[in-house]
């Protein structure tokens, strides 16, 4: 086994930069890494850059973030994938506080309130565009299809819970793929990522596996015992120091259940958790939900670092006897903390057994199932920010037993609707990158709001 001669302080500089430079969601997070990673340094070959991603898309959890760990991990064993995995992770629990800061702060100010405006709008269109991106990618045949119909259906219509869906996917391809129906047997993978293939042997790294990669099922234990305390205990000491009711409790215990089922990446997730957090918890608005996605957007990291925004109101609206400030910062930490220390255990204890895990059909056939699933789930995220941004008025109608809330039409809210569709043209018509859309759109918002203020 060569060594690959990459020092780990040098290392830390490369993820740092790869860090600082993940703006986009998981799709441009990955390209991100595999032009540095891949391309530049040299350090890992194609096909283990792809092992290791198919692998990540199997755990829930951001996957970008775990592809960062475990190539950190398989060059720097455990300190290695701990600072890749952190580093990862900082620049935007530092923006998204930052921001959320501001938004409490400054929120009654004009240029604020117009700048929110315009984000609202453009990320509207974001996730609209995220359906089709990931329907072209997963949806292949009509049972993927059929999943993604009926992924929606049970969320917009019958409110089954997020968790459900993924499960029932999950199990229908699983048994599916171990069938060998040739439906479920088609990819959900990730295919090559960029233009320049590297072969394995011609990395830093080279083609074999490094010693503290092989299955060890001791140190899997172990590790996951150390992670299974920092991400538990405490939970527990909240719950019996502070009660049930206390809302450091509940975004402890609801952000932790959100943890072990994230699948099928951010959008899902922020369909599950922008219903429970506005409908059931009352944390937060629909409208100040996509003005969270708006920063996670906007900002480098996972989407998923929304959830620091959602945890940040939260605890600013129940600070007990904390200044609100000081509540909804431990609030928005916490989140952090139950959100993504439950990545380092999925990672740490699976990572020494990937191969095994890629060479089963069922598990792929699985994550294809999930994966189209997450279609109808994105979908369904998308009519609800639309129902809630674009109309002041919404109605609840039962028909066959079904309740359904409809919008009042002549409640639209036309500034809204009119900068959405040029967000729309730029991004569907004249094929604008994401940020350059995010930016612009917040920039009419900011002129309207001055506009009216005049």
């Amino acid at each position: 086994m060569k060594d690959h001669g990459v020092p780990f302080g040098e290392a830390m500089k490369v993820w740092a930069r790869v860090a600082a430079l993940s703006f986009g969601g998981p799709a441009g997070q990955i390209a991100v890494m595999h032009r540095i990673i891949v391309e530049e340094k040299k350090w890992i070959g194609e096909q283990r850059f792809l092992q290791a991603l198919n692998y990540c898309t199997l755990l829930p959890g951001p996957e970008a973030q775990q592809l960062a760990i475990y190539i950190g991990w398989l060059m720097h064993k455990t300190r290695g994938g701990l600072f890749a995995g952190t580093l990862f992770v900082l620049p935007g629990l530092l923006a998204i506080m930052a921001l959320s800061w501001i938004y409490v702060l400054l929120g009654k100010v004009t240029i604020v309130q117009g700048l929110f405006f315009g984000l609202k709008a453009a990320v509207l269109v974001i996730v609209v565009e995220a359906v089709l991106r990931v329907g072209k990618r997963a949806l292949k045949n009509n049972t993927m299809r059929g999943l993604a119909a009926a992924a929606f259906l049970a969320l917009f219509l019958y409110d089954v819970p997020f968790p459900i869906v993924i499960l029932v996917a999950g199990l229908v391809g699983y048994f599916g793929g171990r069938a060998g129906m040739p439906a479920f047997l088609a990819g959900g993978g990730h295919g090559k990522v960029g233009d320049k293939q590297l072969a394995d042997a011609d990395s830093l790294l080279g083609e074999e596996t490094p010693a503290h990669a092989r299955p060890n099922v001791r140190w899997s234990l172990s590790i996951t015992a150390v992670f299974l305390l920092l991400w538990l205990v405490p939970v527990a000491a909240l719950y019996v120091g502070l009660g049930g009711d206390n809302v450091f409790t509940k975004i402890s215990i609801f952000f932790s259940q959100m943890a072990i089922v994230t699948f099928g990446g951010a959008y899902a997730v922020l369909a599950y958790v922008a219903q429970q957090a506005v409908d059931n918890y009352h944390w937060v608005t629909a409208g100040e939900m996509l003005d969270g996605l708006g920063m996670a957007e906007t900002t480098p990291g996972p989407l998923i670092m929304v959830t620091q925004f959602v945890g940040f109101l939260a605890a600013w609206r129940e600070p007990g006897a904390m200044s609100p400030l000081l509540a909804a910062t431990l609030g928005g930490l916490l989140t952090t903390w139950v959100t993504f220390v439950p990545c380092f255990l999925w990672l740490f204890f699976g990572a020494p057994f990937v191969e095994t895990l890629r060479a089963n059909k069922a598990l792929g056939a699985a994550l294809g199932a999930i994966t189209a699933a997450v279609v109808g789930v994105i979908l369904n995220l998308a009519v609800w920010f639309a129902l809630h941004v674009l109309f002041a008025d919404l109605v609840a109608v039962r028909w066959l037993g079904i309740s359904v809330e409809l919008p009042v039409l002549n409640s639209i809210n036309l500034p809204t609707l009119a900068l959405s569709i040029a967000a729309a043209v730029a991004i569907f018509r004249f094929k604008f990158g994401m940020i350059p859309v995010l930016l612009a759109s917040s920039m009419a918002g900011v002129v309207y709001a001055l506009f009216l203020s005049a």
